[in-house]
């Protein structure tokens, strides 16, 4: 399936896999491209077959070189808020997604990979917020940079615009794996047949928690928690899980439902 040329979505199993496709401007966000990433992950939540997303850019060069900053300047429809509502579609997904990083990962893009849930990297990546360079600053960007990394840490990447390797961004935490060019896809698709393997219900309910609670102190936390806990404890995969682990054998997930609606 091609949601227009500038974004592919194709699945293949149980694996979304949604891919920029501007090599010619290393993938580089207009407001339209980014309409279109958020029709295909709105066409990957509404797929029950999907149960994991793989975001990536065409080409060698970079995973998203931020926003195309002629095409956005030009009076294009759209504006950062379709930005924003791009990286809350990522988090309010309900399934796993894993950024495939190679290349250059700059201002929005470098926003881009670090709201999805993994971040899978070949050792030729880059990233930078290098915004403040051209007189302007990472707004919206920001809001998934500094819940990726230490803040301060993120708040000296806005101020300096400098780069940073693959290594320096695994030891900083906001990218899980950093593999060689070559073994980049298979270090991908295998991360994705194994989240594929797991209980697409308690998955969701799992990372949508995740993501609700990030930010809330201890006790609230808890009291939005614990029901959860217990609506999980009594439904089918957990005892499914349950009579797998007794019986030794590989689980058989119930077929999950339809997704839970955006509110």
């Amino acid at each position: 399936m091609v949601v227009a040329e500038v974004v592919l979505y194709e699945v293949a199993g149980a694996v979304g896999r949604v891919t920029i496709n501007r090599p010619e401007r290393r993938n580089a966000l207009t407001w339209d491209t980014v309409a279109r990433l958020r029709a295909a992950l709105a066409g990957a939540r509404e797929d029950p077959a999907v149960r994991v997303v793989v975001l990536s850019g065409t080409g060698e060069k970079a995973f998203c070189a931020g926003a195309d900053l002629a095409a956005v300047a030009n009076g294009a429809a759209g504006g950062p808020e379709d930005f924003g509502a791009l990286l809350l579609d990522l988090w309010a997904l309900g399934k796993p997604t894993v950024a495939r990083v190679r290349g250059y990962a700059l201002a929005g893009g470098f926003g881009l990979a670090v709201a999805c849930d993994i971040v899978v990297a070949a050792d030729d990546a880059v990233f930078a917020t290098p915004e403040i360079d051209v007189g302007l600053w990472p707004f919206v960007a920001s809001v998934a940079l500094i819940r990726a990394m230490p803040p301060r840490v993120a708040l000296e990447l806005m101020m300096t615009g400098r780069r940073l390797g693959a290594e320096e961004a695994a030891r900083l935490g906001f990218v899980h794996r950093v593999v060689p060019v070559d073994q980049l896809d298979a270090a991908v698709d295998e991360l994705a047949a194994t989240l594929a393997t797991k209980p697409p219900v308690a998955m969701r309910r799992g990372r949508d928690a995740f993501y609700a609670t990030w930010g809330l102190d201890a006790a609230e936390a808890v009291e939005r928690l614990h029901p959860l806990l217990t609506e999980t404890l009594a439904g089918g995969e957990a005892t499914e899980g349950r009579a797998a682990f007794a019986e030794r054998r590989p689980p058989r997930w119930p077929v999950a439902g339809p997704p839970v609606p955006r509110e």
